[in-house]
């Protein structure tokens, strides 16, 4: 089993960096293989809908999106970590989920496979970062891996970060219920119970009459 972590900083060993880090140590000790990706601190264009990735399975940019989403064939879950920014994710995390879920949906590499987001503010603005980052889970039948309280750590630096003895503990729970979830999946595949994907055709209604 492997967990994808993203780390969607601009600090590559920065304060989220070091919450993703407790996560995946946690994952590690549980038996799980990681891999924490940082986007780095090139721009990343967002997504501009021009649907070629409906097609291809792949996003015209050929750049992290697209590496990440052949990671993420054979990645059994996921965990997205930002700071926050404005009280939202970051702009390059947003720019890359939203491209990376616009294709990974279509390809059919994230449906059915755990997730969770974590992230990390100095005072304020983490629950609406972390409301933001869910909704991508919840739009792509993505189980969502809870902890004991909402994903955040709080601090200015990564030491500061290492004080946050909830957040840590809130991080390392987060660990081993998403460790719990993949082995509890892999029992079900095993025993022959399926995702239920492809059930029924996809509508779509707007409220233009």
């Amino acid at each position: 089993m492997k967990v994808l972590l993203v780390n969607g900083s601009p600090h590559k060993t920065g304060c989220t960096y070091t919450a993703l880090e407790e996560v995946a140590s946690t994952l590690r000790a549980a038996g799980v293989e990681t891999e924490i990706v940082w986007l780095g601190v090139q721009p990343l264009a967002g997504c501009i809908g021009c649907g070629s990735c409906a097609k291809t399975g792949r996003c015209f940019r050929d750049d992290l999106v697209n590496e990440f989403l052949e990671k993420a064939e054979g990645a059994d879950g996921f965990v997205f970590g930002s700071p926050v920014h404005y009280a939202a994710a970051s702009g390059a995390l947003t720019s890359f989920m939203d491209r990376a879920f616009y294709a990974g949906n279509r390809r059919g590499v994230l449906a059915g496979k755990p997730a969770a987001a974590v992230v990390s503010c100095r005072r304020g603005g983490a629950t609406a970062t972390f409301d933001q980052l869910n909704k991508y889970f919840t739009i792509s039948s993505m189980p969502v891996v809870s902890s004991q309280y909402w994903n955040q750590v709080h601090g200015n630096t990564p030491d500061e970060v290492r004080q946050d003895l909830e957040g840590l503990q809130t991080m390392r729970t987060l660990g081993r219920n998403m460790a719990w979830l993949l082995r509890c999946i892999e029992a079900g595949r095993q025993a022959g119970i399926a995702f239920p994907a492809g059930a029924e055709e996809t509508l779509r209604t707007n409220f233009i009459r």
